[in-house]
């Protein structure tokens, strides 16, 4: 028997979905990047800035689960 040792994480154990909603987070983000944000209505901005805001407190309720529970 060898001793292996398993590789070091790179933070906190993510759930599988944590992970997926963190994949949501950054799809939205580089969506919203990659659009040309002058050229959008005003109707098309809420949408972009009520999704990313929906996403960032995602993004802060995954932060409280891996680090207080």
């Amino acid at each position: 028997m060898t001793d292996e040792q398993a590789p070091a994480s790179k933070g906190p154990a993510l759930t599988d979905l944590q992970r997926t909603r963190i994949e949501y987070a950054h799809r939205d983000l580089d969506y919203a990047r990659s659009e040309d944000l002058g050229q959008l209505g005003a109707d098309g901005l809420i949408l972009i800035v009520e999704r990313l805001r929906g996403r960032l407190t995602d993004a802060l309720l995954i932060i409280d689960e891996i680090t207080h529970g």
